[in-house]
């Protein structure tokens, strides 16, 4: 990507209206404004390499909202969280990627939501947001073993600071990020905003990540592929008033903050938390959105809040 020295635009840019905040968790935000789920990136540049790894997601491959209200096998489609306190029960879990994980007491509730059921064979994660501490714990495949748990991995964020991961660690994502701010959230959609960029998959990865990613999870340094934590955003000219009012409202997101590559998976899949109140025929509009709709942004000139 080019490297741009810093101007006012970016700058401007860079400050984003306040950080959003959870409903049953109002005294914590979702990271500060100025963390790169939360900055703007609409009037940044064109990436030189856009087209190339545009191409390699799949231009002609449609928008897939990887969430809504309905089931899928019994359980509900997308990313669940809980939101825990100080009185939740906590656990210190067994980790098959210790030397990435975080030590410590994970809260995890009796009823604790797992993505695709207790039963899943998928990624099961477990996404906990304690209201008290204003932490953020999640989990990659969460599993119960006799009184206590095991996982894959698991990462704890402090929801008020722009912390890192380490160098080259994983967390319960393969880029090393955080996964509940980059999920769509009915609750922003019913007050008619979404003010953050949201976590994409794609089914090909480069071996290499780009901030505010931490690790990658390919073989391959084909340049055409893209990083982890490379940054995406709708073409500003693409009409998106025609879409119907869900849609729409996270169209109109991915114009203004863009999406993140988060993990391997699916080209073009975003993703959410299951909601009742979704309307998958509002989301299902979406795939009449396709990849030759995006462009790769330039955000070397954005400040990086976090590094060390």
């Amino acid at each position: 990507m080019r490297i741009l020295l810093i101007s006012s635009v970016a700058l401007l840019c860079a400050s984003s209206a306040s950080a959003s905040r959870l409903p049953t968790a109002p005294k914590c935000p979702i990271f500060p404004a100025n963390n790169p789920w939360n900055q703007r990136v609409d009037a940044l540049p064109v990436a030189a390499d856009s087209a190339q790894i545009i191409s390699s997601i799949g231009v002609d491959v449609g928008l897939h909202p990887d969430f809504g209200s309905g089931l899928y096998d019994g359980q509900p489609i997308g990313i669940p969280f809980d939101v825990v306190t100080k009185k939740t029960s906590r656990y210190r879990p067994h980790f098959g990627y210790a030397d990435e994980s975080d030590k410590g007491l994970y809260p995890i509730p009796k009823t604790v939501h797992i993505e695709g059921g207790a039963k899943s064979d998928g990624d099961r994660h477990a996404l906990l947001v304690d209201k008290d501490a204003c932490k953020l714990y999640e989990l990659y495949d969460l599993r119960r073993t006799g009184a206590g748990w095991s996982a894959g991995s698991g990462a704890i964020f402090d929801l008020r600071s722009n912390r890192l991961r380490p160098a080259s660690w994983t967390s319960a994502d393969a880029a090393g990020l955080p996964i509940f701010p980059g999920l769509a959230r009915y609750d922003e959609v019913a007050r008619g905003r979404i003010d953050h960029a949201l976590r994409f998959t794609v089914e090909r990865t480069r071996r290499a990540y780009v901030y505010p990613a931490r690790h990658y999870a390919s073989s391959s340094d084909d340049p055409s592929l893209p990083p982890m934590g490379l940054r995406v955003r709708l073409k500003a000219d693409v009409d998106i008033s025609h879409f119907p009012k869900q849609a729409r409202i996270v169209l109109q997101a991915l114009k203004t903050y863009g999406m993140i590559v988060a993990d391997n998976g699916s080209n073009w899949y975003i993703s959410g938390a299951p909601n009742p109140k979704w309307s998958n025929d509002d989301l299902h509009s979406l795939g009449r959105i396709t990849g030759a709709d995006f462009e790769v942004v330039d955000t070397s000139s954005l400040p990086h809040p976090g590094l060390r």
